[in-house]
């Protein structure tokens, strides 16, 4: 098992991981882990864009109450101010960078989606994520002190003291274990600041619009060491991913219905107008729930999603990797409706951490999907995302750049045993389990939720992770294994949670409590110290 030393460890290579890998290499050598290769992540996926006031006929004040609207009396109004007025400085450094935002006329060609008041979504067609990762990526391959370290998925934080015996700010977080998959072997990464910017948990849910490396590794980690997970009962479903066995994750972007797509269901009728007065450009969690509840009154597999009243070379234009790909599976979408369902797409709880990224735990900080920062509140406005991670990636960068503390080299944390471990001889269950939890979420912690629903979802999770957990403890770690333990994790967090916020606001709604209340106008937050104490070992 070996030993690395480095100034600054990133865990993840998305946008949020990339940037601040690219800020933090100004002041000592960096690692960036990933479990995959690099730029396989949520943000590589996001098709819609990045928002930010850039337009004359656009302000701040807009933009700030838009998100707060969305956000259900959950966001944090300082967090949300701070956020919207960096972004116009964001966005130019990564135009510096090389990312090539679409143009019209000379100016950012700006889009419209769900919940905004003002055209200001940034985008590169519809392939947004995939070009500000290009050109991050293309910045931190250039730059002799970045070392990256492709399938090595993390296995836990590497802390001073044990989280039973130490809370986290008395605690210090030194270093990451994660796996050498090609040699099984785990290794020791230690250094003086530790960014955790590992996404989301999408795949926690059986049906997701996230690709296959986004497990909440690093909710999971911060979890057992003694942090806490806030607001995570808050699961964005896209209200449209595409519907077809051979392409389940695909995401059929917000930003088509900003620009007139229709939704219709059986009969081909239009639906969204009993929903809501803003029709299609409603926010996500009641488009998702729309079509929920149309899917259950028809007894249908899915709706659709009409663009064909739009111009052909507009669309082919606007939306050519959308275009293209319903293409590949038979859909012209510029003559036929496009298939759709919601999907589990974003979590707007996660670690909790501050302006800074800085979390509870001395050396760690939690950037991206996997933080809490009180901008997305009970709901995420679209695109907003990328935009809390560029903002949090520099401010993270500079918290550390201008703080941080070199440790002696001589330093020794416990090094990675494996005890009496063997190597697994029923991989079949780690399947067995892994579809359980999903189906389980789908289920009982989906889009609408019971006190029924969460009481059983409650109690199969138990028995689910006391036998993953002893699996575990018993063999060697693989990448498969892992990421069983962290799903199993998160959804008895997600769960928790779940049970604990009696009302409906936001992403959360259940059907034993339909309305917000007051009592409930604050986050919940679930740590190891707390509960049953299954994750704890």
């Amino acid at each position: 098992m070996a030993t690395y030393r480095f100034d600054f460890i990133v865990v993840g290579s998305g946008a949020a991981g990339l940037l601040a890998a690219h800020k933090l290499a100004k002041a000592g050598r960096v690692a960036v882990i990933t479990k995959r290769s690099p730029g396989i992540s949520n943000s590589s996926l996001a098709q819609g864009g990045i928002a930010a006031v850039t337009d004359p006929n656009d302000n701040f004040n807009l933009h700030i109450a838009d998100t707060l609207r969305t956000g259900a009396g959950l966001s944090d109004p300082r967090i949300v101010k701070m956020t919207i007025s960096e972004a116009p400085a964001r966005i130019q450094e990564l135009v510096a960078l090389g990312t090539r935002f679409s143009l019209k006329n000379g100016n950012f060609e700006l889009g419209l989606e769900g919940g905004h008041s003002r055209r200001r979504v940034l985008h590169a067609a519809d392939a947004t994520g995939h070009e500000i990762e290009r050109a991050l990526l293309a910045a931190c391959a250039a730059d002799r002190n970045i070392t990256f370290f492709p399938c090595y998925p993390a296995v836990d934080l590497i802390l001073k003291s044990r989280p039973a015996r130490v809370r986290p700010e008395k605690n210090a977080c030194l270093g990451v274990y994660a796996l050498e998959e090609a040699t099984g072997r785990v290794h020791s990464f230690l250094a003086a600041a530790i960014v955790l910017a590992s996404g989301g948990a999408g795949k926690v849910y059986r049906y997701t619009s996230n690709p296959d490396v986004a497990t909440g590794d690093g909710m999971a980690m911060a979890y057992r060491a003694g942090l806490q997970l806030v607001n995570m009962e808050f699961v964005q479903f896209h209200p449209t991913c595409l519907y077809h066995p051979q392409a389940k994750s695909f995401l059929i972007s917000e930003a088509l219905r900003g620009e007139g797509g229709i939704l219709r269901g059986a009969g081909g009728k239009a639906f969204m107008k009993r929903y809501s007065r803003c029709q299609e450009l409603a926010p996500r969690d009641i488009v998702a729930r729309a079509i929920d509840s149309e899917l259950k009154r028809t007894g249908t597999d899915c709706v659709y999603l009409d663009m064909t009243r739009l111009r052909s070379a507009f669309l082919k234009k606007r939306f050519p990797t959308i275009y293209s790909k319903c293409l590949q599976l038979g859909i012209d979408i510029t003559k036929t409706p496009i298939p759709v369902v919601p999907a589990a797409h974003f979590f707007c709880g996660g670690v909790r951490s501050d302006e800074h990224g800085r979390t509870a735990m001395p050396g760690l900080y939690a950037i991206g999907e996997v933080a809490h920062t009180g901008l997305h509140g009970a709901n995420r406005l679209a695109s907003n995302s990328l935009l809390e991670t560029c903002v949090f990636a520099h401010r993270a960068a500079e918290a550390i750049k201008g703080g941080y503390i070199r440790r002696p080299s001589g330093e020794k944390p416990a090094p990675w045993t494996t005890g009496n471990a063997r190597p697994s001889d029923e991989a079949v269950i780690i399947k067995h389990n892994w579809d359980e939890i999903r189906t389980l979420t789908w289920n009982y912690v989906g889009i609408v939720r019971s006190n029924k629903r969460l009481e059983r979802a409650n109690a199969s999770i138990k028995i689910i992770s006391e036998e993953i957990i002893r699996y575990y403890w018993d063999f060697l770690p693989t990448r498969d294994l892992l990421e069983l333990r962290n799903i199993a994790c998160l959804a008895d967090v997600i769960i928790r949670s779940a049970r604990s916020r009696r009302e409906s606001r936001g992403l959360h709604y259940t059907v034993d409590y339909p309305k917000p209340s007051s009592r409930f106008l604050k986050p919940t937050s679930v740590d190891r110290y707390q509960g049953q104490g299954l994750w704890t070992r």
